[in-house]
């Protein structure tokens, strides 16, 4: 069946370019090893769209390999399956992540990881797709895994740079932390229901005890929360802007940092089991969504920024899922996988523009130097402040609708002020950067001979290509800023009912209606953002109000959000200094005192052998008396007897 191929060449197209660019990139033609990795990815989308097609007159299918693993009555297969959900994520993988190939081509030109780079996309792409594709908890767990791993790699991609290196171990611990829970609650589901199907497990759930069923999804949330980057296990994403511009577009706005929110969307059966599981997951979402938003308020660093509206907006997304709007929480995912690819990518074109600076506090007036840039950058910043009648609008109404109708107020009140901080500070970063006082030529001039030739693509301490002054990037990189912005306009109202039917097919409906209550929600979002909007300009367009003087005024506050809430000084103190000083003093101890003792017993039976070693003179005059010596020895002692 064409279907069931479709499943498995999806993920075979990147990981054979992975192979390409791995084992042969260097023999490739110089800068040509992204012609394997834009190839595979491509077929990928096209293959999507087909299983796209086929979900929708087909709603859901499956496919086996072989089997896996089998112990006793223990069976395992290797099987791929596709529903409207599934095709939803492979539409969204594959899509943006060929967008982030070809401007990839463009920014990381002349780099001399140019093949190794596009070996390590393949390789996550294929890792992310299998995942999405995989039909059991165990297979989701390898190639969960599997992301984390390319993540790694991908973050400290540039390892010469210490802060690229430490922002790649930093993302791989702490999802560490995330990944023991998710492991412990997958083993939990084995021991209760004795498989790792996934239409086995959830056909259990209903039977399953509700204390077991609660444990097992908090575990599982615990993954979730580390891989999507929710407090407390938030803080490795905005180290991870370290990492290329691209990487940023890829994994931490549109893909990897989707995996959990897709998790808990497919194990739907298993949360709608357990009220308390959903509400620990709606009040984390919000906390989440608050935190981020009052962190970006005061940032200065342009990815930084987009990074903690990242971590803000999948907030918003646990927030859909805790109060049941499940398709508008995999709505949102899917608007928010252009937009903030979109804004991602523009801040690496603004970066490139101006030789790689990411203070906003240092550019201004680009807008006419880079029109392209700021055009599709303000379409991508009006879809995230949920401006009507941008995708980011639909999709997080349809979350905070079913919040507001579902009685959460609390919850629905403190997302309402994310989303104004949200327009706030996105429009900060616009009005700063594009249309600000300062004047870009002044402080960005054309750089010198000797500087253009040590230039080069790159975030952070790489220049430019010396072009001579602020210049717009080259047309492989503003062709998916221009179709990243298209998407965050189409894919709004366009899409919003039909989405929500199709995705309804294989997740529950509201409690109450995703839409019950929407008008007074939609209306007091709007105005929210639209005050956001507006105080950002006229802080930071017109300078009818000085933000330092607001500064000052609310010390305590601002050091707070600027200094993100110390909870990375918090971990450092309470857990990294003291795990690092019971670890030196491990070390010693295993040096000084297991090394000690086992060499002490050494030295002793060395030495001992040394002066043994003394009496082997090979004389024989000398042996005869010894034997002389010890036999008087033995007399002398049976005498005294």
């Amino acid at each position: 069946m064409i279907a069931d191929r479709l499943l498995w060449l999806i993920p075979a197209f990147p990981f054979a370019a992975f192979l390409v660019n791995g084992l042969l990139g260097r023999r490739l033609t110089k800068n040509a090893a992204h012609w394997p990795a834009l190839a595979a990815v491509g077929l990928s989308f096209c293959c999507a769209l087909l299983v796209l097609r086929h979900a929708v007159e087909h709603t859901a299918w499956q496919v086996t390999l072989f089997t896996w693993i089998k112990v006793g009555a223990f069976d395992v297969p290797l099987k791929l399956s596709a529903d409207p959900l599934t095709a939803v994520m492979l539409i969204v993988v594959t899509g943006v992540s060929f967008l982030v190939h070809l401007y990839s081509v463009g920014y990381m030109h002349g780099d001399g990881g140019y093949p190794r780079f596009f070996a390590y996309l393949s390789l996550f792409t294929f890792s992310m797709l299998m995942l999405v594709l995989s039909g059991n908890f165990l297979l989701l767990y390898v190639f969960w895994e599997a992301v984390g791993l390319c993540s790694y790699l991908l973050i400290g991609f540039w390892f010469h740079k210490k802060s690229a290196a430490d922002a790649g171990k930093k993302a791989f611990l702490v999802n560490r932390v995330g990944d023991f829970g998710f492991a412990l609650g997958i083993l939990l589901l084995i021991a209760n229901t004795g498989t790792v199907d996934y239409q086995e497990v959830f056909r259990l759930a209903p039977q399953l005890p509700q204390a077991t069923v609660t444990l097992i999804c908090l575990l599982l949330f615990v993954g979730a929360a580390g891989k999507s980057a929710q407090f407390p296990l938030h803080v490795w994403l905005p180290d991870a802007m370290e990492g290329p511009t691209p990487v940023s577009a890829l994994i931490h706005a549109a893909t990897m940092v989707t995996a959990g929110v897709y998790m808990v969307a497919r194990c739907n059966a298993l949360f709608t089991a357990s009220p308390t599981a959903m509400q620990v997951v709606a009040v984390v979402g919000t906390l989440t969504a608050v935190m981020a938003a009052a962190i970006a308020l005061t940032q200065t660093d342009l990815k930084r920024i987009m990074a903690y509206s990242t971590v803000s907006q999948l907030g918003f997304m646990f927030l859909g899922l805790g109060v049941g709007a499940w398709a508008g929480a995999i709505y949102h995912l899917f608007t928010h996988a252009f937009f903030k690819a979109l804004l991602f990518l523009g801040s690496g074109s603004v970066m490139h523009a101006i030789g790689g600076d990411c203070d906003i506090t240092r550019q201004g007036r680009l807008a006419r130097h880079i029109p392209w840039t700021t055009t599709t950058f303000i379409v991508g910043s009006l879809a995230l402040a949920g401006i009507f009648p941008f995708a980011g609008f639909f999709s997080k109404e349809m979350i905070l609708g079913a919040a507001f109708a579902g009685h959460h107020y609390v919850l629905f009140g403190f997302a309402v002020l994310a989303a104004g901080g949200t327009a706030f500070y996105v429009f900060r970063a616009v009005f700063s950067v594009f249309f600000g006082r300062r004047d870009a030529d002044a402080l960005h001039p054309a750089p010198t001979p000797a500087a253009a030739a040590h230039g080069g693509h790159g975030d952070a301490g790489h220049g430019g290509h010396g072009h001579g002054g602020v210049h717009e990037s080259p047309w492989v990189m503003l062709a998916p800023l221009v179709i990243l912005a298209t998407m965050s306009f189409v894919a709004g109202w366009p899409l919003e009912h039909g989405f929500g039917e199709f995705l309804g097919r294989v997740l529950p409906a509201a409690e109450h209606g995703e839409v019950a209550g929407a008008g007074l929600a939609e209306a007091l979002a709007i105005v929210v953002a639209l005050g956001g909007l507006t105080f950002a300009w006229v802080t930071y367009q017109k300078g009818a109000v000085d933000p330092d003087r607001i500064a000052a005024s609310w010390p305590r506050l601002y050091a707070l959000s600027l200094n993100k809430f110390y909870i990375d000084e918090f971990y450092a103190a309470v857990i990294v200094r003291p795990l690092l000083a019971l670890a030196r003093w491990a070390l010693r101890f295993d040096l000084d005192v297991i090394d000690g003792i086992v060499n002490g017993v050494a030295g002793t039976a060395r030495g001992w052998g040394a002066a043994l070693a003394r009496l082997q003179t090979g004389r024989v005059r000398d042996y005869l008396l010894f034997m002389a010596l010890g036999l008087a020895a033995v007399l002398g002692v049976l005498l005294w007897r």
